[in-house]
């Protein structure tokens, strides 16, 4: 109506325009991988890795950081926890700007379907990370920022298609219930 185009009047006049999500796409090889059953949220020795452990490595491996734990690294002597598995051909995709909720429902249910039909893996995972600036955290919440402002959730979704929801909130910042 006359508001609508009252705002876009606005926006334009202010040379304010829409910006598309910037969407990139990585093959990594010879990827070590923690092994992960969907009833051991605790992992157990030798046999999975706990969710805690997961968490800590998708971070390195969505941030490049090298796996190998060699000595002459000053970078980072992190290596994946035990026990895992070496896959030939892992893919991340990133999608960063805004992406509204309903859109990352509708990636999740396309990732689900993902299990359709017989794949090789055994889980795959959504990270989905807010603003660390975000005026908002979780539902109505005001978003506390002191230091890091972090505010992120995750989804391990499991081949028989049980998942695991991690989540993760700044000091500041109350748990969504």
């Amino acid at each position: 109506g006359a508001e609508g185009s009252t705002l876009k009047s606005y926006f334009s006049k202010n040379q304010i325009k829409a910006l598309k999500p910037k969407i990139t796409f990585s093959t990594l090889r010879d990827l070590q991988c923690p092994v992960l059953q969907s009833n051991e949220l605790q992992g157990k020795p030798e046999e999975s890795c706990s969710t805690e452990e997961l968490f800590e490595w998708l971070g390195a491996v969505s941030n490049q950081v090298s796996l190998d734990n060699k000595s002459s690294s000053f970078l980072s002597t992190y290596c994946c926890p035990q026990p895992n598995t070496v896959v030939e051909k892992a893919f991340l995709c990133t999608i960063t700007g805004f992406i509204i909720p309903e859109k990352i429902i509708q990636l999740l249910e396309q990732l689900c379907c993902y299990f359709g039909e017989p794949k090789l893996a055994y889980w795959l995972t959504l990270t989905v990370h807010g603003f660390a600036d975000s005026p908002v955290s979780w539902r109505e919440s005001e978003h506390g920022f002191h230091k890091g402002g972090e505010n992120l959730y995750n989804f391990v979704i499991f081949r028989n298609l049980d998942y695991w929801l991690q989540m993760a909130v700044g000091t500041n910042d109350d748990c969504p219930p």
